[in-house]
């Protein structure tokens, strides 16, 4: 107290910090019978090196597979773009004909409700992607960056291979996300 008095006779300005509201962030598994596919891009600058990772898992939060690319030299939304064409792609070869697709990047959802957004350089294989998603039972959404974490790190892991990896087991970088989002554990947005 007697610091808060000093402080006041030097009229000096005490600015309290701003209360932070926290908003939880919870990874959701797909309803019965249907797979969920969370879907992130990674860039080093913009141009730069970019990545794409996604997590494949179905309604009982097991884990189906996952993928990261490496891309070479591309911007950081075309990154993110070709993370969610890669998962359609998969799930068509996989048979995963009930898929929602999970992103953290804003534009890529808003690009399925208009592919004005989409660069004419993907333009083709946006057009392909969609052609495969009429024979689907299909649903995208956003969800908060707090949420994609294994997406996100597989996008990481993606900058440092060579080019493209499948796995069929929980990477040892994914699992601690993996198994927090399995149990239903949630993660914390400051906003």
């Amino acid at each position: 107290m007697t610091e808060f008095v000093i402080l006041k006779r030097f009229n000096v300005k005490i600015n309290p910090p701003k209360h932070h509201n926290i908003k939880e962030v919870l990874w959701l598994p797909p309803i019965f019978n249907w797979v969920k596919c969370n879907t992130d891009g990674a860039a080093h600058g913009n141009p730069g090196l970019p990545a794409c990772g996604g997590i494949f898992r179905n309604s009982d939060s097991d884990f189906l597979g996952a993928f990261s690319i490496n891309l070479g030299v591309t911007s950081a939304l075309n990154s993110e773009l070709i993370g969610a064409m890669v998962a359609i792609k998969i799930a068509h070869v996989k048979e995963w004909h009930n898929l929602w697709l999970e992103t953290d990047s804003m534009l890529v959802f808003l690009a399925f409700k208009s592919s004005k957004i989409i660069p004419c350089s993907l333009r083709n294989r946006w057009d392909n992607c969609l052609y495969l998603l009429s024979r689907f039972n299909f649903n995208v959404s956003h969800i908060y960056r707090e949420g994609n974490h294994c997406a996100d790190q597989l996008a990481y892991l993606g900058l440092t291979s060579p080019s493209y990896s499948w796995f069929n087991s929980v990477s040892p970088r994914v699992n601690v996300e993996f198994v927090r989002n399995k149990t239903g554990f949630p993660n914390n947005r400051l906003y």
